[in-house]
């Protein structure tokens, strides 16, 4: 890990196209401004394991849930399509 010591205003840069900006500093708070292409995803921590996590069950479901689900999806469309 590496470890710098940034004021209000001073920016690390990531890279050639990522760089975050020290906005502001109060107390035990940061408030952090990133630039970054809109093709890299940011998150907070706890965003993005909840999104991992839920990927990760999405990924483990079973052969029989997916057939359920498809039989679900096929009797539905067919009722609609009968009105």
């Amino acid at each position: 890990m590496l470890i710098l010591t940034r004021k209000s205003g001073e920016q690390i840069a990531i890279g050639d196209d990522i760089v975050i900006t020290f906005l502001e500093i109060k107390g035990t708070q940061v408030k952090v401004g990133i630039e970054a292409p809109r093709d890299v995803t940011i998150h907070r921590q706890e965003v993005y394991e909840r999104v991992r996590e839920e990927n990760m069950a999405a990924a483990a479901m079973t052969a029989e849930a997916l057939s359920l689900a498809s039989e679900f999806y096929t009797q539905i469309t067919s009722t609609k399509e009968k009105k």
